[in-house]
C-alpha cells in the first residue's frame, strides 16, 4: 500500500510540474504575441503618419509639382564662388564748362605731333650731348696718351745721357788719365820730399833730401 501511495504521489508531482511548465510556456507565448502586436501597431501608426504627411505636402504644393512636370530640366553650369571685391569709386576729371556755342575741339594728328615734339627734342638733345661728350673724352684720352709717349721718350734720352756721363767719370778717374790731364795743365811730378821730425825735447830733425821738381820742357815757339 505504501509503494502505491508513493507512486501516486510521484505521478501527481510530475503532472503538477508539467502543468506548471505548460502554463509558463503559454504565458511566454502570450507575452511575445502581445509584444509583436504592439510593435506591429506602432509600425502601422508610424506608416500612417508618414503617409498623411506626404499627402499633406503634395496637397499644399500643387504648383511646384505641375511646374516640374511641364517644364523640361536644363543643366545649369556650376560656377565657382567668387570672392567679393571692394567696389572702387569711379574718378572723373571735371573741367571748366565750355562757353555756349563753342565747338568741341577735335584731336588731330597735328596736335599729337605738337605734344610729342618737346619729348623728341629732349631725346635728340640727350643723344647729341652724349655723343659730343664721348668725342671730347676720347680726344682728351688720346692727347694724354701722346704726351705720355713723348715723356717716356725724353726719359729714355736722359737716361742715356746719364749713363754716358757716368762712363766718362769712371774713365777719367784712372791714374793714366789723371797724369795726362796734369801734364796738359803744365804740372810736373814732384821730386823726393824731406820730412821734419819733432823730438820730445822740442828739437827738429830733417829726414830725407828734398830736391826741387824739374822744370817742364819748353814748348817750341813758332819763330824758333
Amino acid at each position: 500500500m505504501s509503494d502505491r501511495a508513493t507512486a501516486r504521489a510521484t505521478t501527481a508531482r510530475a503532472t503538477t510540474a508539467r502543468a506548471t511548465t505548460a502554463r509558463a510556456t503559454t504565458a511566454r507565448a502570450t507575452t511575445a504575441r502581445a509584444t509583436t502586436a504592439r510593435a506591429t501597431t506602432a509600425r502601422a501608426t508610424t506608416a500612417r503618419a508618414t503617409t498623411a504627411r506626404a499627402t499633406t505636402a503634395r496637397a499644399t504644393t500643387p504648383r511646384a509639382t505641375t511646374a516640374r512636370a511641364t517644364t523640361p530640366r536644363t543643366a545649369v553650369p556650376r560656377t565657382p564662388a567668387k570672392r567679393a571685391t571692394p567696389v572702387r569709386p569711379e574718378l572723373r576729371l571735371v573741367g571748366t564748362a565750355a562757353p555756349a556755342g563753342a565747338r568741341p575741339r577735335r584731336h588731330t594728328r597735328h596736335d599729337a605731333t605738337r605734344r610729342r615734339a618737346p619729348f623728341v627734342l629732349l631725346v635728340v638733345g640727350l643723344l647729341v650731348g652724349t655723343t659730343l661728350g664721348l668725342l671730347i673724352l676720347n680726344t682728351a684720352i688720346a692727347v694724354d696718351s701722346l704726351k705720355a709717349t713723348q715723356l717716356q721718350a725724353e726719359n729714355a734720352e736722359r737716361a742715356q745721357d746719364v749713363q754716358r756721363l757716368e762712363r766718362r767719370v769712371v774713365a777719367g778717374g784712372s791714374p793714366a788719365q789723371i797724369a795726362a790731364a796734369a801734364a796738359a795743365a803744365g804740372l810736373v811730378p814732384a821730386g823726393p820730399a824731406g820730412y821734419l821730425v819733432i823730438a820730445p825735447d822740442g828739437s827738429v830733425e830733417l829726414r830725407g833730401t828734398p830736391e826741387p821738381a824739374p822744370a817742364p820742357d819748353a814748348e817750341p815757339t813758332d819763330g824758333g
